[in-house]
């Protein structure tokens, strides 16, 4: 079984196959990497917030996963729908990052004819988040379809403008995704970090920030560490997962996550690392394995 991509899930599509265990051998560990108890807690230290994104592990029911990361130290699970967050606020955790009307990959801010759809989605939402304890929901730039760079941050710019105070106003972080357009999402836009910052920056609201996703931003552009450092405080979120293939953080692929978690949580950040990649061994093993090579 392949592994489903996140625009399927977040299309509605393929979900069943989402935390299936894929035969693909077992994976080595990185340098680095703690031992990790086959049991209880693995979070020991702490300087960095970890999440779990949840479409990774649909198979598994939403109760029984949330009880399971919690009782690995995480706090909170990532990629919620609204419905979903009272189940884990009842667990005692929270959702990290909310889908809350702010678009798909493909139909986002870039494209004006979905302002309107996107800003009431938002609206309605950001009150609900804030009262749920959500930190963040997550908005996309959308696909190109032959647009120029800067009409599509232009456009961005307005969409955003139309939604910072009711996020200002509500406390929740609305975040623009980047995402790689060379293997994952083809002609998505916002598919440099630099592009998103530049966005966040015209902005300039506390509340609407990038979610920096490290998995898809190895494959386009690499040097995590340094646009980490250099661009923090214009990160709300990070996204984590194994590149080539979007699956374990181990030793058969090419990011060295647990210097990436030190220097994150060297620069003071304040939000959540949310692992999102697609287990192809034991699922809550591998995640056991993820949360303790980047507890730093």
């Amino acid at each position: 079984m392949g592994a489903i991509n996140r625009r399927q899930a977040i299309l509605g599509a393929g979900l069943v196959g989402a935390g299936a265990v894929v035969a693909r051998g077992q994976g080595t560990a990185p340098p680095g990497a703690p031992a990790v108890p086959a049991t209880g807690r693995v979070v020991t230290k702490g300087r960095l917030k970890q999440s779990v994104s949840r479409w990774c592990y649909g198979k598994i029911p939403l109760p029984e996963f949330a009880q399971a990361v919690k009782e690995m130290g995480l706090t909170a699970i990532d990629l919620l729908k609204q419905e979903e967050w009272t189940v884990v606020r009842d667990l005692g955790l929270i959702c990290s990052m909310g889908y809350g009307g702010g678009g798909t990959i493909p139909d986002g801010l870039n494209n004006k004819a979905n302002h309107d759809a996107i800003v009431s989605g938002l609206e309605k939402t950001l009150p609900v988040a804030a009262k749920l304890g959500v930190p963040n929901l997550i908005t996309f730039f959308g696909n190109r379809k032959g647009q120029a760079d800067q009409e599509g941050l232009d456009n961005c710019v307005i969409g955003l403008n139309r939604i910072k105070k009711a996020a200002e106003d509500a406390g929740v972080t609305v975040c623009i995704e980047v995402l790689n357009s060379k293997v994952d999402h083809k002609d998505y836009l916002g598919d440099r970090s630099a592009y998103g910052f530049q966005v966040v920056k015209a902005v300039n609201s506390p509340r609407v920030k990038v979610l920096y996703d490290a998995y898809h931003m190895q494959i386009m552009e690499g040097d995590l560490i340094r646009t980490i450092r250099d661009n923090h405080e214009w990160i709300a979120h990070v996204h984590t997962g194994g590149v080539p293939g979007r699956h374990e953080l181990d030793g058969t692929q090419e990011v060295n996550w647990r210097a990436v978690s030190a220097a994150l949580a060297d620069t003071g950040f304040g939000g959540y690392m949310a692992h999102e990649f697609v287990p192809t061994r034991d699922p809550l093993t591998s995640l056991r394995e993820a949360v303790a090579l980047c507890d730093v």
